[in-house]
């Protein structure tokens, strides 16, 4: 029990710090159980059960079956759909966020649907005078809340329902069983109206306005001081040379963006153009490294860009300025800008970028990316279609010309259908249901075959299967018990709601540091023996876990849409926890009167 118990703590440590990324710290956790096996009592077939478990394929389904739906274009559809209705009303493109991200949420699994709908709300806030700030915290949250609707709306929800089968099994508690497609649904209604209406009043008021309406990236990004422009003087000792040669990169954080030789302007790709006398050169760095640099080369300062016009000249439309998200399962993840040949890679300039709230803009090639960072880029048009087909990215702008497979929309509609009627009227299993969806996509064109395994966020699966195990070894190593049987304690002072309100919030706090998934399987075996100590029913607790686990509001790790939004949104750790944490405390009393209400507690 006390190496379990290390392990956990190990466990949480790596998972806030990110000392390693999630899914190898999972790996790393898994092994260390198997290796352990004398104390752990995890063989290497309970080890890696975590790759068999239906919940972690359930997942797997349902991500290429999201894919699928989003090749289409159905969510971008209706998202524009809400933003016509919208149009420069405040009020209802907030609403229009909301219900266009809840329903869709509860059927499609709620990551690729944040995903899907970033650039779209982004594009709305801008186009009707708003700032985006407004919008895509809202986005984020309409996504956890609509995940709550249905078993397949979020991988916490699926993950849940095969803890909860597998320890009723083996523990003999009837009432633990898997959860059907709509068993909370009529709870998660509930949810979701109080969570809307929480976010169209105080919400609304609490939410910040960190992006400039009109979206001038320049000022957003404060670039006024690390974007220059200098002559090269005949004298210069860089004539002569090519464009990336001329600034000494192991001396100098700068680079060239740009270069304007007689009226006329090069962008990208100039690292092989040789500069001439008078050429203009814009430079990405600060003032007192463009000092040093315009001494040693000889170079003439003249001034500095100030808006995104002059960074996308009017001769030059092939130019412009965009936002680019790292999200979960990107190459690019645990990387930086120079190990993986950025500018040369994918045709554009990172001009500074967004992570974790810090805006940066210096040495920005040593630090490692992280999921959820946000780049400012300067790319040609041509290459943003590229670019938002880009597995490694979310676009946080929609391209002029989609590539949507709309023809098939009747196709993907219909084997959604299909797997949540299969699902729920027939005696058969999610993850069987799931598992002929991906078939059936295939088979009907909605998706190639070659996409499956693009549309597979393999980070979630690795997470999966590596904390499922350490779930089973608190349970057979007795640790569950005893910290069940801690919680239990407070019964004596609580009575049995009061008690799963305890397990809600702490669930809700611990979410916030970790990972949802993470967070389901440590605490629904220590939820359960809990319950069963005080005399109270075991799937109330499983619920409220599920439910607290699925709705992490206050932190930006707390989920991974809470990341997806946070570069783009110009977010501080702050607003999510001034906009979330009433929310989180409004939805526990909910939640568990719910509960306490549809199910004996």
């Amino acid at each position: 029990m006390a190496v379990v118990f290390g392990l956990v703590a190990v466990t949480l440590v790596l998972f806030v710090t990110e000392a390693l990324p999630l899914d190898v710290t999972a790996v790393l956790v898994m092994v260390s159980l198997m290796v352990l096996e004398p104390w752990t009592q995890i063989s290497v077939e309970q080890g890696l059960s975590g790759f068999s478990n239906p919940a972690t394929i359930t997942v797997l389904a349902m991500l290429i079956l999201s894919n699928g739906v989003s090749q289409t274009g159905v969510v971008q559809i209706i998202g524009r759909w809400m933003s016509d209705y919208a149009g420069t009303n405040k009020r209802r493109q907030l609403a229009s966020t909301i219900v266009a991200t809840g329903p869709v949420s509860g059927f499609i699994n709620n990551t690729p649907v944040v995903a899907i709908l970033v650039p779209v709300i982004t594009d709305l806030a801008h186009k009707g005078g708003t700032s985006p700030s407004k919008l895509l915290l809202p986005l984020s949250y309409a996504s956890m809340l609509g995940g709550m609707l249905t078993l397949i709306g979020t991988s916490t929800n699926i993950l849940a329902s095969q803890t909860a089968e597998r320890i009723g099994a083996d523990r003999g508690v009837e009432s633990l069983h898997a959860f059907s497609m709509f068993e909370f649904t009529h709870l998660g209604v509930i949810v979701l109206v109080v969570g809307a209406a929480y976010l169209m009043t105080i919400g609304y008021r609490l939410l910040p306005e960190r992006v400039p309406a009109e979206g001038d990236y320049l000022a957003e990004y404060e670039m006024q001081d690390y974007l220059s422009e200098v002559v090269v003087q005949a004298s210069s000792p860089i004539v002569g040379k090519t464009v990336a040669e001329a600034i000494d990169v192991q001396r100098f954080d700068a680079d060239v963006l740009q270069l304007v030789r007689g009226g006329e302007r090069f962008i990208e790709p100039i690292g092989q153009k040789v500069i001439q006398p008078g050429d203009v050169l814009t430079i990405r760095t600060d003032r007192e490294t463009l000092n040093q640099i315009a001494v040693v080369d000889d170079l003439q300062l003249t001034g500095a860009p100030e808006t995104d016009p002059e960074m996308e000249p009017a001769a030059e439309p092939d130019q412009t300025l965009v936002e680019l998200v790292i999200q979960s399962g990107s190459s690019l993840v645990g990387e930086t800008l120079q190990s993986t040949s950025f500018r040369d890679r994918y045709d554009a300039n990172v001009l500074a970028y967004r992570s974790r709230g810090e805006t940066i803009h210096e040495r920005m090639d040593e630090r490692r990316l992280r999921v959820g960072d946000t780049l400012l880029i300067q790319a040609p048009k041509d290459s943003l279609d590229r670019l938002s087909q880009n597995q490694d990215f979310i676009l946080a702008h929609e391209p002029d010309e989609p590539d949507y497979r709309t023809e098939k929309i009747p196709f993907a509609v219909a084997t959604i259908v299909g797997v949540v009627g299969a699902a729920s009227l027939l005696p058969v299993h999610i993850v069987v249901a799931a598992l002929a969806g991906v078939v059936a996509m295939v088979a009907t064109g909605v998706l190639k075959p070659t996409e499956l395994y693009e549309s597979v966020d393999w980070n979630v699966i690795l997470l999966l299967a590596g904390v499922i195990p350490l779930g089973i070894a608190l349970e057979q190593t007795g640790g569950a018990d005893l910290l069940g049987a801690l919680v239990a304690s407070t019964g004596a002072y609580l009575p049995a709601i009061g008690v799963l309100w305890v397990f809600y919030v702490f669930t809700s706090l611990i979410t916030g540091v970790i990972s949802n998934n993470a967070s389901v399987v440590l605490m629904i075996p220590v939820a359960v023996e809990a319950s069963l100590a005080i005399g109270a029913n075991p799937f109330a607790f499983v619920l409220a876990v599920t439910f607290a686990a699925s709705t992490a509001f206050m932190t930006p790790v707390g989920y991974q849409t809470n990341l997806f939004v946070y570069g783009p949104g110009g977010y501080t750790f702050g607003d999510y926890v001034r906009v979330g944490m009433p929310l989180q405390l409004l939805l526990s009393f909910v939640t568990v009167a719910g509960i306490a209400l549809f199910w004996t507690v």
